[in-house]
């Protein structure tokens, strides 16, 4: 399980300055894309070195051997986790055109995590990002670019969780949002794109 910082409605500082809203984000600053290799290649690598073969066993799993097949992304849920209610549940493997139509509720300040839970089939997905656009009364109000990382194939799902965040409270925050996402590698392959709402209130 991976973790990384995220915000729900923030704007980076550099894009607040520039007023750039964009819904192709840019990449991690100072992220270089490895070059791509295999499952297999990767195994071959460096046997000698105890750190590396201790890396490649967590990236790679039992996936040696039972590669040959195309990468595969199967983005399953996205989960919206805050303590004193049940988790919410975006499942994300049926028809997403759908979620946009019901609001998430969100209770304003209120502090949160979310959880990413996908598949990884074939070979190694290299640079897996969420990217997410908001926008409120269609005017642009944050956007997210959050590196997950690298992932190898194997049979139970991945998962990434964010650290706690706090969403955005007081009267000027309340009110209903409307996010795009996508999932996107390194090769610039979007695995999955899809758009959901939210609202911010005083209460659940």
């Amino acid at each position: 399980v991976s973790t990384q910082s995220t915000g729900l409605v923030k704007m980076s500082d550099a894009a607040a300055a520039s007023g750039h809203h964009s819904d192709d984000e840019e990449v991690t600053p100072g992220y270089v894309a490895p070059a791509k290799k295999t499952v297999e290649e990767i195994a071959e690598l460096d046997k000698d070195d105890e750190a590396l073969v201790k890396y490649k066993q967590a990236l790679l799993g039992d996936a040696v051997g039972k590669t040959g097949a195309p990468l595969k992304v199967t983005v399953l849920k996205m989960t919206f986790v805050s303590e004193g209610r049940d988790p919410i549940e975006l499942d994300l493997t049926g028809d997403v055109s759908k979620l946009k139509d019901t609001s998430v509720v969100i209770k304003e300040g209120c502090e949160y995590q979310l959880k990413f839970t996908f598949q990884i089939e074939g070979e190694i997905v290299s640079g897996l990002r969420f990217q997410q656009n908001i926008s409120r009364k269609g005017i642009p109000a944050s956007k997210l670019n959050l590196m997950l990382g690298s992932f190898g194939p194997r049979d139970e799902p991945h998962e990434f969780i964010t650290p706690t965040d706090e969403a955005p409270k007081g009267a000027l925050a309340r009110g209903k949002y409307h996010a795009k996402c996508k999932f996107i590698d390194d090769d610039k392959t979007i695995h999955l794109a899809w758009e959901w709402t939210f609202k911010i209130q005083s209460d659940w």
